[in-house]
């Protein structure tokens, strides 16, 4: 295997950021959770934005591609309203709110 668990996790966040366009001043929200290897050439990375139960899972291959249909996961329903984005800027609600809003 060509790349590490910190590597894979790296990937993966700046593929997620490159996929909403989130912003330098936004990326400190979203961090990674786990990268664990999974078979001999490829990694499963959970991401996720601090304080939130919403994850992200991408799979991150030994090239260095992610694949690009990620999985998303959250244990609230967009019918549930969006009370929790008090704190947190515009951007990354309005990044939760769409994948939340997609399942």
């Amino acid at each position: 295997m060509l790349l590490s668990e910190t590597d894979a996790g790296q990937i993966a966040l700046e593929f997620l950021m490159a996929d909403w366009n989130i912003s330098e001043d936004h990326r400190e929200w979203f961090t990674v959770l786990d990268s664990r290897l999974v078979g001999e050439s490829w990694y499963i990375v959970e991401l996720g934005v601090e304080g939130f139960p919403d994850r992200w899972f991408i799979q991150v291959y030994d090239t260095g591609m992610c694949d690009p249909n990620y999985t998303f996961t959250s244990p609230i329903r967009s019918s549930e309203g969006f009370l929790d984005f008090i704190e947190v800027p515009e951007m990354v609600a309005e990044v939760l709110v769409a994948e939340r809003k997609s399942r």
